[in-house]
């Protein structure tokens, strides 16, 4: 059974993101509610699959074997405000890569992914149900109701009306959040369903990350940090440098200010906007650890947390440079992994780490801190050809400009 958001039982939802191998905050029920709560940043998606039809709670509860979920897959179209942008930049990302059951089947995960082109199709889809009791009937059916645009105007006697309904219809759907392409970003080893993937047209791209296992003891992990990053970290604490792990939405908005010049000046790219990590700072789950010195903030990250799995570093940033002594990304990347090691969690996840056949000197940072260096790669769907090639083309342009 392939079912949408409302229909899934949050509590299987919960316990298949809590205990599957591949399961990882993104894929949770509170990052779904996230991204909806945001409709001007995104157009948020999940599908899942289930061995039975929905249960209420009340009967979860009753027997909860029944209706096991075997595989989450949360996401979102990108949306922008300017037509134009939005047009060669709408894109469908699965950060975490689907939350799928250790013994997932191929045809589980294909039945899945299939799911996921047909919600992300049209707007409307996102939303829309899957009656089908079968996976590989609910995928066929997901296909056959394919939204033909002619359908709109049918009941138009006028061919004005006609013209005009389709014309709405195809700015409004196609134009605007048909995702030129869709990439699942693995934070876990998918390699036993890259077949499945392949099957249904997730081709996939090497792509690197670094873990800290930091269920062991944290002079264990302390010990494997490079010794010249060690040193950084050891002067700026002498020197009057501190960690704040409760800090104020006017430090978060100091902390914001200091992300946004360096995505200006050094990655030049856009940064979301202050009230998504103002929205973050409200969440049970999302950890801001921010870097104190002389009573300003000069540095810090967002940290996620899936209780008893991993914390996954977000947006980390720091004032390098500027004060003698005092390195305020080395502290930050430091402050991350003891926090994960004091509060139980298995994983410290870097979240990225560049493509392996490419230089990324933020991969040469991150490799200093001790982590295990793994390829779990992304999985690359690409649905309009075509404005993908020509947007490769335009990073590869912009990339020479800087």
């Amino acid at each position: 059974m392939i079912f949408k958001d409302k229909d899934i039982n949050r509590k299987q939802w919960g316990e298949l993101v809590a205990s599957a191998a591949t399961g990882n905050w993104f894929q949770s029920a509170e990052a779904f509610d996230f991204y909806t709560s945001q409709p001007e940043l995104f157009k948020p998606f999940v599908v899942a699959i289930s061995n039975e039809a929905p249960l209420s709670e009340a009967q979860h509860s009753i027997n909860p074997s029944l209706q096991t979920l075997r595989a989450v897959c949360v996401g979102y179209v990108t949306v922008e405000k300017n037509p134009i942008k939005q047009f060669f930049t709408r894109r469908a990302i699965i950060l975490g890569g689907p939350a799928l059951a250790d013994d997932a089947t191929d045809e589980e995960v294909m039945a899945l992914l299939e799911a996921v082109k047909t919600k992300t199709r049209h707007p409307q889809s996102l939303y829309s149900d899957l009656h089908e009791t079968t996976h590989q009937s609910a995928c066929m059916q997901a296909f056959r109701q394919s939204e033909d645009l002619s359908l709109i105007a049918v009941e138009q006697q006028d061919a004005s009306q006609k013209h005009a309904a389709l014309t709405k219809n195809t700015e409004n759907i196609f134009y605007r959040y048909e995702p030129i392409y869709i990439e699942t970003r693995n934070f876990n080893d998918y390699s036993r369903w890259k077949n499945a993937f392949s099957a249904a047209g997730f081709d996939y791209q090497p792509h690197l990350n670094f873990h800290v296992h930091t269920n062991q003891p944290w002079d264990d992990i302390e010990t494997n940090i490079g010794k010249h990053r060690k040193k950084y970290i050891r002067l700026s604490f002498r020197d009057g440098a501190t960690i704040e792990e409760n800090p104020t939405i006017d430090q978060v908005r100091a902390y914001y200010d200091i992300l946004l010049e360096l995505y200006r000046t050094k990655v030049k790219m856009p940064l979301l906007p202050w009230s998504f990590f103002e929205k973050l700072y409200h969440l049970d789950s999302c950890k801001y650890l921010l870097v104190m010195y002389e009573g300003q903030v000069v540095g810090g990250s967002i940290c996620m947390l899936l209780p008893g799995r991993g914390v996954y570093e977000w947006y980390a940033c720091g004032k390098d440079g500027e004060f003698k002594n005092i390195h305020p990304s080395s502290v930050t990347k430091y402050a991350g992994m003891k926090y994960a090691c004091d509060n139980g969690y298995a994983i410290f996840d870097m979240m990225g780490a560049g493509k392996p056949d490419e230089e990324y000197g933020v991969r040469d940072f991150k490799a200093e801190f001790g982590g295990e260096l793994v390829e779990h790669g992304r999985f690359l769907c690409v649905t309009k050809p075509l404005l993908y090639k020509l947007g490769v083309l335009g990073v590869k342009i912009l990339k020479k400009l800087k």
